[in-house]
């Protein structure tokens, strides 16, 4: 049976955690403020974008550009995107499980043949697909303590040079994407070849682009796609937040229900404890008048 103090000691350590997972929420909530106006300011840039491209996309030839152009498919790359960090809940652990039920629906013959090769973008999903039978070609660790456009772009550009040397035949991200406070939704999108451009709208209105639209086609699907591997990472970053918030949250919640527990029995072993002294001295003065 656990004494007095090892109680109090157990109260005192639990007191401790609470207030780090206290402090580690507010850390999460301004992190998940500042990565909120970031995706707010991306997500419009990244509609025109697409909305342009569609369009230039309906007035030319798309067979012409090889990211355009669908081709047989015999190797494939995901790119996993997960966090570095955990403490977040089940955000990695329900990705994790979720790109490999993905992979083996998909893509199990090709997985057998080993024509599967994955890029991990962050530490969780590299750590779990490393240690197993799966062909990781690319990882990219710590990317979050510092989230640059930059990293996107290497990022891209990698991705772009494996399909257009035929490393890669199609390419798919599976990532978080933050819906709010509290929401993560896994996505699949795919990266390579670019299909969503190809459908033209009747809605659209009809520009007259200067220069030509194959120029600017031309010009205008790297930065697509540079632009789209940031606003995956912004949408991930996001997201880890949320879920980092609200698994704070609930550890601090189960933490003060824990204390309160705790000082419950506390209290009720200290009150046994001095019942139980009260009786042995009643004990002893009873003995006392008898040998007397």
């Amino acid at each position: 049976m656990a004494t007095l103090r090892d109680i109090r000691n157990r109260i005192s350590s639990v007191k401790s955690t609470e207030k780090i997972t206290k402090a580690m929420k507010m850390v999460a909530v301004a992190k998940l403020r500042r990565a909120q106006d970031a995706i707010s300011q991306a997500r419009p840039y990244a509609k025109k974008m697409q909305e342009i491209l569609s369009h230039l996309a309906a007035k030319v030839n798309v067979y012409d550009f090889l990211l355009l152009n669908d081709r047989p498919i015999e190797n494939i790359a995901v790119v996993v995107v997960t966090s570095d960090r955990g403490l977040c809940g089940a955000f990695n652990t329900n990705l994790i499980r979720y790109a490999v039920q993905y992979l083996k629906s998909n893509y199990n013959a090709q997985l057998a043949a080993g024509k599967v090769k994955l890029i991990c973008v962050g530490k969780k999903g590299t750590e779990y697909f490393s240690k197993r039978s799966y062909n990781v070609v690319s990882k990219y660790v710590g990317l979050y303590q510092y989230l640059k456009f930059s990293t996107a772009r290497e990022i891209a550009d990698k991705l772009i040079e494996g399909y257009t040397d035929g490393s890669f035949d199609k390419i798919e991200i599976i990532y978080n994407e933050a819906k709010g406070l509290a929401t993560q939704k896994i996505v699949i999108d795919q990266f390579l070849p670019i299909t969503s451009t190809k459908k033209e709208s009747n809605s659209m209105t009809d520009y007259i682009y200067e220069p030509s639209s194959t120029e600017l086609i031309t010009s205008l699907v790297p930065k697509h796609l540079h632009f789209q591997i940031w606003k995956i990472l912004l949408e991930s970053n996001a997201a880890e937040q949320g879920a980092k918030m609200i698994a704070m949250d609930n550890a601090s919640t189960n933490a003060r229900d824990l204390i309160r527990l705790l000082q419950l029995y506390y209290n009720k072993a200290r009150q046994a404890s001095i019942t139980k002294e009260l009786l042995e001295i009643v004990a002893g003065a009873e003995a006392l008048k008898k040998a007397s």
